[in-house]
């Protein structure tokens, strides 16, 4: 029997045409030096946000410092660590909002996709993730679960309906996830809108319907739709392009033990 040739589709050629054609042929050919050149706008912004997020902080120390000209030393001291509780709360406020808005030019190309990781379509979607992930991996856990980390991934563009438990900041592509009302997100769960298979990048919606539970540390992928009122046991994966069934209890067992009802399975 012969054995079937697989073919690197980010090696190939681009069937593009134009400069769209141009740009991921010189990226797939010379990868390292394209992706540091890729770099570069994603840490000018990176730099511009945290510069704007510290500003708050920063002018709070020049205004106490002009305060205390005359005070002593230990009056000093716990003024300046005032001042720094106080940078440290306006940074995360600050950063919550700043992210989102520098987030808008490349949200509305951020789609449902399938092909290379070196194509103008990553482009965006690699952004949208660059900048959910600066907040994701510096403030985001002190605001969770909370209105704040509901307020973040909305602006971001995650489709949240009412009454929704988020407790998690394990969240990749928010814009192309959406959750239903009274929907609740169990503690560290993770929730990606794309995967990698055979080599491909594959970028699809992940839907959680209204009444839907999903246990703590689970992990839903992309092309992933959990019907109203299901339930995703703790410490469970759920493949690309699994439909759960309304009211389904997905890898949960309910005479395993007392613990295991859906009331404790998302908590």
């Amino acid at each position: 029997m012969a054995a079937i040739e697989k073919i690197d589709i980010n090696s190939s050629d681009s069937t593009k045409k134009g400069w769209a054609a141009i740009v991921e042929n010189v990226f797939r050919r010379f990868s390292t030096v394209g992706f540091a050149l890729f770099l570069i706008p994603i840490v000018c912004v990176f730099i511009f946000c945290i510069a704007v997020a510290l500003t708050p902080g920063i002018m709070l120390f020049q205004w106490a410092s002009l305060q205390m000209v005359d005070t002593s030393f230990a009056l000093k001291a716990f003024c300046y660590g005032l001042c720094g509780g106080g940078a440290f709360i306006s940074f995360i406020l600050t950063l919550i909002f700043i992210v989102p808005i520098m987030n808008l030019p490349c949200r509305p190309f951020v789609k449902s996709y399938r092909g290379a990781w070196f194509s103008i379509e990553s482009i965006p979607w690699f952004y949208h993730n660059a900048l959910t992930y600066l907040v994701r991996y510096t403030v985001l856990d002190f605001i969770t679960p909370s209105p704040l980390n509901i307020l973040f991934f909305r602006m971001m563009g995650m489709k949240i309906g009412k009454g929704v438990l988020l407790n998690t900041s394990n969240i990749s592509d928010p814009c192309l996830i959406k959750l239903g009302d009274y929907v609740t997100i169990g503690g560290s769960a993770y929730m990606m809108a794309h995967y990698g298979m055979k080599g491909f990048l594959i970028i699809d919606k992940l839907v959680i319907k209204r009444g839907a539970m999903v246990g703590l540390s689970a992990k839903l992928l992309g092309g992933v739709t959990i019907g109203e009122k299901a339930v995703v046991a703790p410490n469970v994966a759920v493949l690309p392009k699994t439909i759960i069934k309304d009211g389904e209890k997905f890898g949960l067992n309910i005479a395993a033990s007392p613990s295991s009802h859906p009331e404790a399975a998302a908590t």
